[in-house]
């Protein structure tokens, strides 16, 4: 696996001081609006939520002790080769300023394998963004006291939340660099979602003039998940994520899998108004288009987009040489170079997934229809007529 190439500056094992982001986040404008009662409630019971969020929101990065996690994760770490491109973009943003990483959102592994790619680089780690479901029991501990991670309640309403959550996210940005899903959650179809301006609106209130959007794609030969995630389809309801570990740990028995993390050009967010709202909808499709555009297309998803219910290899190779020149007009981050490398590195894959099989006529054929259709769809946005830009100005 690959080692840390830079010693680290005693800037990480700085904790953030509780007490000072809260008085900070209570002397914004929003929360202060808000603090002076309205929306049916009197000012004592406004504060009393604000302060219940902030107590949930609050985090501490012991960046240390987080190094050392590798070592009890190795047995899951050992089985995804993490390889990353254009990693000198990271390096410089940070040196020049505020970053916030967003990315594309495929597995519970991303958590792992994006922080340590930077880890890996001697890059200042970032806290990260991660549903309110990953902080039950031990692990939410850890997530609370060692890797800094924030416990994001996706889709409320609340606007007492929503106003904590901004000045939150702000304050934070002031102490650190910050990582987070355009998506929201996994992608439960494969799918690049549409993208999510709650926490980028969030973003924007911090200091603009010096950070940057740096986008970030995640892609896996073989997602850990991939059956889980494909025949659940959509997500009806938030499960325990002690459950979900232990499917995770059936399916990761003889997983292996490569793990690309592709850096793109950062996007300054001098050039945006958190106020205008064409503003932060222009950024999230800007950021969104180019983590697409990022996205490593790999053996396994060329092989599940050329595929049929039963053919012969020679017409797979055909099928995939045609889907790759195609992709390679589009400009897309090729991971494979021919229908017949794809179908070589892919197909084996796949059979070893139990998602096709191949007979001894020569033939192959699908026994997963549902997982084969998540790895094709993952490349879908690549093969689509390109979005119009919604600034017109």
């Amino acid at each position: 696996m690959p080692s840390a190439k830079r010693s680290r500056s005693r800037w990480y094992s700085l904790p953030v001081l509780p007490d000072d982001i809260t008085q900070a986040v209570l002397a914004r404008k929003d929360v202060a609006r808000y603090l002076r009662g309205g929306h049916g409630q009197s000012e004592v019971q406004a504060r009393e939520r604000i302060h219940a969020y902030l107590d949930e929101l609050r985090t501490t990065q012991r960046y240390p002790i987080y190094r050392a996690l590798k070592h009890p994760l190795y047995p899951i770490l050992r089985k995804i080769e993490r390889i990353d491109e254009h990693v000198d973009i990271p390096q410089k943003a940070t040196r020049a300023g505020r970053v916030i990483y967003i990315s594309n959102h495929k597995s519970h592994l991303d958590y792992l394998v994006e922080p340590l790619v930077l880890d890996d680089n001697g890059i200042r780690p970032p806290v990260t963004a991660a549903g309110i479901n990953l902080f039950g029991g031990p692990l939410g501990l850890l997530h609370r006291h060692v890797t800094g991670a924030i416990p994001i309640r996706r889709n409320t309403k609340d606007p007492a939340y929503l106003v904590t959550l901004k000045a939150y996210v702000a304050e934070l940005l002031q102490r650190h660099d910050l990582l987070f899903y355009i998506e929201g959650g996994r992608s439960y179809t494969g799918e690049l979602k549409a993208p999510k301006t709650g926490l980028l609106h969030a973003t924007l209130q911090t200091d603009r003039a010096h950070a940057v959007v740096v986008p970030l794609a995640v892609a896996y030969d073989l997602v850990l998940e991939d059956h889980i995630l494909a025949h659940q389809g959509t997500k009806r309801r938030q499960r325990p994520f002690g459950r979900e570990v232990a499917e995770m740990v059936r399916y990761a028995v003889g997983y292996q899998s490569r793990a690309f993390v592709t850096f793109g050009t950062p996007i300054p967010l001098a050039d945006y108004d958190p106020e205008v709202r064409r503003d932060v909808l222009t950024l999230a499709h800007q950021t969104r288009d180019a983590i697409g555009q990022l996205h490593k297309v790999l053996p396994t998803a060329v092989v599940a987009s050329a595929m049929r219910p039963s053919i012969a290899r020679r017409d797979l190779e055909a099928r995939a040489d045609a889907l790759v020149e195609t992709l390679r007009q589009a400009g897309a981050n090729l991971g494979v170079q021919s229908g017949r490398e794809a179908v070589e590195l892919g197909a084996p894959a796949l059979s070893d997934r139990d998602v096709i099989h191949f007979e001894r006529g020569g033939l192959f054929r699908v026994r997963e229809r549902t997982v084969l259709r998540y790895y094709a769809r993952s490349i879908q946005h690549l093969l689509t007529a390109p979005r119009p830009p919604f600034r017109t100005h």
